[in-house]
């Protein structure tokens, strides 16, 4: 058994099908003088013809995944028109007199040093966008390229080095049964691609296979915890096969109670939620049975494309979100960008530590213009619904007073335009940071709600790093002093007597039960693959002993004992 990192949940197993590399292994050509003009019109027509396959595979892909998540290839088809990629490739040609693929190859080869030189996963796997439209041109301009493909009918396991947004487009997905990728992370395109269709997916295998994996070879791919088997013994193929059984049945019968009311054994009701990036998530959760939206994460409006969204396009998302959330409440979070999340056109300051630099509210407090324009958006589409607002990575007071400035500018606004807009819409802060739970009294006699991150919450408290994979152990959101931050929160907006919901990922996490029922806490929000297993275990499960081991829990000196106790009332719960 080999263990890479899960990206798309699921199990698949069938025999491999392997992509070559494909690498640009042709010599440099030098070119007379003359023959300039004809190599950058090669150049030219290679571009064109590039641009027409990218138009071509995004109409084909967005039948299927949605226009949100298919506009990955506006991001290719921004490489093609940008000015610096383009103008590096003829300044060769001019200057060196090599042809265009020689060109082409080189400024491919560099773009791509100089992102993998980056200490950021987001970033290092923006070098893959750019080897795949510099792969793609290439194949335009050498023409004979034969590409291999799998046998048609015949469902298989992909493996590859890497995998790229288009080579998954070009591939018939309804015989890729799992996807295993040596490099690349659970953020890359391609992942957000295979989570969209469905399809179990296992990253980081790169230099942990004993040899390499051969066409034919059988593989077991489980994309929820990462291991892989290679060939593997009957015995263990026996017990997947049962695993994959029971998954399908699971699944099948978690649909039988979407339509129930979301209570404990004893009649405490808790309210499951979705966070998404669009509105094809958003239609996926409410179909899964979610009760509104606890975070709407916006910056995906913002992402995947080269220029700022204007503030009708955010509005129409806003709106449709909105109507299709009806009584429920819709919880937008303001533009979360910085650190593992940048935009291509906007230029943010390079920083040793961007975790803690300059990001979400930070910038938005900064760029006023930009923040405006999104909280207009937002105000307008509130009387579409019960909409709400939420500001990320709060702090201070401070920050939330000029937040709420801004807001009230933003009204002002509006109202000399003559549009309607909900004239009392509720506002609420992430608890994300230590100083705002240190804080939470204070911030809860200024907003109406609060919302905990615990994703990020955990990393701040226990000061690491979350995308660090050497010190991934370090980061345990069961922490006693995490435990303590949560309850410190809860206790402060009660007193206040606001809600308090909860949106990382320990509110999908079916251990963390116990932790809600002992807190009180009325909201989770999660991703819709998460829903109906928690409501299964909520169904399942008594209040009043999630009370009583959470009173355990607080008396607990360690993170193993915690997850022991939780163990516990897990085995009771099933």
């Amino acid at each position: 058994m080999v263990k890479g990192i899960g990206a798309s949940p699921g199990i698949a197993m069938g025999r491999a099908f392997v992509i070559p590399v494909w690498e640009w292994d042709f010599p440099d050509k030098i070119i007379d003088v003359s023959d300039l003009a004809y190599e950058f019109q090669r150049l030219h027509d290679g571009i064109r013809s590039s641009k027409h396959e990218l138009e071509h595979i995004k109409r084909e892909v967005s039948d299927v995944i949605g226009q949100e998540k298919s506009s990955i290839f506006d991001a290719h088809l921004a490489i093609l028109d940008d000015p610096v990629f383009m103008n590096e490739i003829q300044v060769i040609m001019q200057k060196q007199y090599k042809a265009a693929e020689v060109a082409v190859r080189e400024v491919i080869e560099k773009f791509i040093g100089m992102f993998d030189l980056l200490d950021d996963d987001y970033m290092k796997e923006r070098a893959l966008d750019i080897r795949d439209v510099g792969g793609r041109l290439l194949k335009n301009l050498l023409n004979d390229f034969e590409e291999t493909l799998p046998p048609e009918d015949q469902p298989y396991i992909l493996v590859a080095k890497e995998l790229t947004p288009s080579q998954l487009a070009r591939l018939d997905v309804s015989n890729i049964l799992g996807i295993l990728v040596m490099l690349g992370g659970a953020t890359s395109h391609s992942a957000i691609m295979a989570r969209a269709f469905g399809i179990p997916l296992v990253v980081g295998l790169e230099g942990k296979l004993p040899q390499p994996i051969q066409n034919g070879d059988f593989l077991i791919v489980d994309g929820e915890t990462g291991d892989v088997f290679v060939n593997p013994a009957d015995d263990v193929t026996a017990q997947y096969m049962l695993s994959q059984r029971q998954y399908s049945q699971t699944r099948e019968q978690l649909q039988t109670i979407i339509g129930l009311p979301c209570l404990t054994q004893d009649g405490c009701e808790i309210r499951l939620e979705a966070n998404i990036g669009s509105l094809k998530e958003l239609d996926l959760a409410l179909s899964h049975g979610a009760s509104g939206v606890g975070l709407f994460r916006t910056e995906y409006l913002y992402m995947d494309r080269h220029t700022l969204p204007k503030e009708d396009e955010q509005f129409e998302v806003y709106r449709q979100a909105a109507e299709r959330t009806g009584q429920h409440h819709l919880i937008i979070r303001t533009l979360d960008i910085g650190a593992d999340k940048q935009l291509d056109y906007i230029t943010l300051p390079e920083e040793d530590n961007p975790s803690l630099g300059y990001r979400a509210i930070r910038i938005s407090l900064d760029r006023k213009d930009l923040f405006k324009t999104q909280l207009r958006a937002i105000l307008r589409a509130s009387i579409y619904g019960r909409v709400k607002i939420m500001y990320p990575m709060i702090s201070s007071l401070e920050e939330v007073r000029m937040a709420n400035k801004l807001l009230e500018e933003a009204k002002q606004e509006l109202l000399s335009r003559l549009l309607p807009f909900n004239r009392h819409i509720e506002v609420g802060v992430m608890i994300e940071v230590p100083a705002a739970v240190a804080i939470a009294d204070m911030l809860a006699e200024e907003v109406d709600f609060f919302s905990i991150g615990t994703n990020d919450l955990t990393q701040y408290v226990l000061a690491v790093d979350r995308m660090n994979e050497t010190i991934a152990h370090y980061y345990n959101p069961f922490h006693p002093a995490v435990l303590r931050s949560l309850k410190q929160t809860v206790d402060a907006a009660k007193a206040a007597g606001i809600p308090v919901g909860v949106c990382g990922e320990l509110a999908g996490d079916l251990r963390a039960l116990p932790i809600w029922l002992g807190l009180g806490v009325e909201e989770l929000s999660m991703s819709a693959q998460s829903l109906l297993q928690v409501k299964q275990r909520i169904l399942n499960s008594s209040a009043e002993r999630g009370r009583a081991i959470f009173a355990k829990l607080m008396a607990c000196k360690t993170g193993n004992e915690i997850v022991e106790l939780l163990a516990e009332f897990d085995s009771l719960a099933k």
